[in-house]
Order: structure tokens, then C-alpha cells, then sequence
């Protein structure tokens, strides 16, 4: 009987050993781990428009201030972007090219070398939680920038359009925290790559975020945009922005602007200002609409119409609003109709068929996409 119990218990032992060590699933049906994803990464974005301005005389260009998606009654790309980024945590960089209507617009006066980048700079972390990058960057003024998928309406206000989208220069940026981060730059200037004078211009920016639902910015620029030979005119300007998601559906945001520049005496200084306030309101799940509106003033046409105004030059003065109408049809695409309609002062819009027009709408649509 002993003999016949031994081998019995140590049948029950290997099984009891067995069970314990065999995995309770087949590790051919496990799943893969996923691959950290790498410093390099590359990004592209296409914006192609179709717009129309009502009683249009003045041939395919809108309005000489608007900028961006700047044609009308003309099939056309607004902006045409391709790029890399890399960024290990320790160092960092990017180089984007660009091209289409945008381009054309913004960089008229920049060397032809230089009009299809979009963004080139190399950083690195001189300390944790500090960046210092240097070369071609988006600029740290406005709540608008020049991809047009990142903005709440297709078409950019007033202010967006006459304030920088672009910076060449230095850029220092410490993260305080997880809800305040502070930039300093030195720039060549106001939205220009190349050096239009000896001067260099500087910059702050402070962003805020009390709460996952608000987010507070200040941003100012001080600077001399004068050619080099023409008398010094200092522009002092402030950017400031709030936006708030009042809940799931809805979003709000309150835009201020104020610059002040020396006029021809330097005695006294050309003032322009500016507010929009947007409503971003979901619809359904690829539905959502956005109405603007703006309001535009610039003491002789300061900045807007020229940097160096005359004595004679008239006011501007602008007013209007828009609704946008969003359809994305997956994550990266968005079809976008947004009517608009702008009224001013006597002669602002003027046509060659009327002089004194101080009216003007137009309608503009796109299809973009971002990969």
C-alpha cells in the first residue's frame, strides 16, 4: 500500500506545481506592447478656399488688410504646410515650409529665400523646466494663428490679420508651474525674418491657467519698426486674452488689444485699438458653430494703412461680425462656411464703382486637412 501512495503524491505535487506556474492566457493572443513614440515626428496641412465678396469691383484681391484666405471668386490654397519637429525633452527643433495665398500675402517684403518657411529654430533646455530656442517661430501675440484649423473661426478678425503671425529671434520660455508659464524674446522685429533696421525689438508673454476652464494671456512688444534712415518711433503694444469653457458645449473668448507708436513730432503717439469676442457653441457630435464679433480702431490709419501715418491721414474705424458653420467628418478633416459682413467710415471699403462705400460681406468656405 506504501508503495502505491508515493507515486500518487508526487502525481498530486507536479500538477499542483504545474497549475500554479501555466499561464492562464495564450501569450500568442496577448497584446503588443505599443512602441513609445519617437523624438521625430512629422506633421502637413492643407487649407484649400473658395471665396465671394458681395458687389466686388476691385478685380480677386479682398480688402488690402485681410491677409489670410485673402482672394475671392477663386479656387485657391490658402496654406500649404509640411514639416518635421523633434524634441527628446532635453533639445528641441522644428522646420516647416509652406506655401499658397497666406504666403503670398504676410510675405511680400521678405527676402525670396526666406517667404516659404514657416518655422525653423533649434532649442534646448538650459535648466529644467526652461527652453531657449532661436531661429523663425509663430508668434507669441494673439489668440489667432496662422494655421487656420487651430482657430475657432476660418477667417481671421481685424486684430489677427495687422498684428504679427511670424517672429525671427531668441525665445526663452521657464515653466513656472503646471499653470503659469512665462516667455521673454529678442526679435528682429514685427513679423519680419529679416533685420529692417540696427534696432531690436522685445517681447513678454504670460499665460495663466487658473482652472482646467480658463486661460488668461498678456503679451506685449516694444520696439522701433522704422527704416533705418527715418527718425526713431517707439511702438509700445499690448495683447491680451481670456478664454473660458463655459461647459461641454460651450466656449467663450474676450480679445483686447491696444499699440501706441510716436508720431512724426515723437511729442505725441498714434493710438490703435481693438476687441472681438468669440461663441463657440458644439452643435452635435461633427457639428459646431462660431459668431465673432470685432471692432477695429487706428488713429490715422496707424498700422493698418501704414507705419509712418501722415498728419492728414483719416481715421480708421471698423465694426462687424460673423458666424462659422464647422463640419468635421473625422479628426483631421473640416469642412468650414463662415459668412461675414464689416461696416466703417465713409470711404473705408471704397471701390473703383464707389468711392465712399463703408460697407462690405463676403462669404468664404474650405476643406482642410491636417495629418
Amino acid at each position: 500500500m506504501k508503495n502505491l501512495l508515493v507515486p500518487a503524491l508526487v502525481a498530486l505535487s507536479t500538477s499542483a506545481v504545474l497549475a500554479q506556474t501555466t499561464p492562464t492566457t495564450d501569450p500568442a493572443l496577448a497584446a503588443p506592447a505599443t512602441p513609445a513614440p519617437g523624438p521625430l515626428t512629422t506633421y502637413g496641412f492643407v487649407d484649400g478656399y473658395y471665396g465671394y465678396d458681395f458687389k466686388h469691383a476691385n478685380g480677386n484681391d479682398r480688402q488690402p488688410f485681410l491677409y489670410s484666405h485673402g482672394r475671392q471668386n477663386e479656387f485657391t490654397i490658402n496654406q500649404a504646410l509640411i514639416g518635421l519637429r523633434y524634441d527628446d525633452g532635453k533639445v528641441r527643433g522644428a522646420l516647416g515650409l509652406h506655401a499658397g495665398t497666406y504666403v503670398s500675402a504676410n510675405y511680400a517684403n521678405e527676402d525670396p529665400v526666406l517667404r516659404h518657411v514657416y518655422e525653423a529654430y533649434a532649442g534646448f533646455r538650459p535648466f529644467a523646466k526652461a527652453w531657449l530656442d532661436m531661429g523663425i517661430f509663430g508668434s507669441h501675440i494673439g489668440f489667432e494663428s496662422a494655421v487656420s484649423k487651430d482657430n475657432w473661426t476660418l477667417t481671421r478678425s481685424i486684430a489677427a490679420e495687422n498684428s504679427p503671425y511670424y517672429e525671427s529671434g531668441a525665445r526663452f520660455t521657464y515653466e513656472v508651474g503646471p499653470k503659469l508659464t512665462l516667455t521673454g524674446l529678442v526679435l528682429n522685429g514685427w513679423q519680419n525674418i529679416r533685420e529692417t533696421n540696427q534696432a531690436k525689438a522685445l517681447g513678454t508673454q504670460i499665460q495663466w491657467k487658473p482652472s482646467d476652464k480658463i486661460l488668461i494671456n498678456s503679451s506685449t512688444f516694444y520696439g522701433n519698426e522704422q527704416p533705418t534712415d527715418s527718425l526713431i518711433r517707439r511702438r509700445y503694444f499690448h495683447d491680451f486674452y481670456i478664454t473660458y469653457a463655459a461647459s461641454e458645449r460651450t466656449n467663450l473668448a474676450l480679445v483686447f488689444d491696444v499699440g501706441k507708436q510716436q508720431s512724426v513730432t515723437r511729442e505725441k503717439y498714434d493710438t490703435w485699438h481693438t476687441a472681438s469676442v468669440f461663441v463657440k457653441q458644439k452643435l452635435a457630435e461633427k457639428f459646431s458653430a462660431t459668431l465673432r464679433g470685432e471692432y477695429y480702431y487706428a488713429e490715422r490709419g496707424i498700422i493698418i494703412r501704414s507705419i509712418m501715418p501722415g498728419a492728414l491721414d483719416q481715421n480708421f474705424r471698423v465694426a462687424g461680425g460673423s458666424l462659422n458653420l464647422d463640419y468635421l467628418p473625422s479628426s483631421n478633416v473640416a469642412f468650414r462656411v463662415e459668412g461675414r459682413y464689416l461696416n466703417g467710415m465713409k470711404g473705408v471699403f471704397a471701390r473703383s464703382d464707389n468711392a465712399d462705400n463703408r460697407s462690405y460681406g463676403n462669404v468664404t468656405t474650405s476643406i482642410a486637412l491636417s495629418f
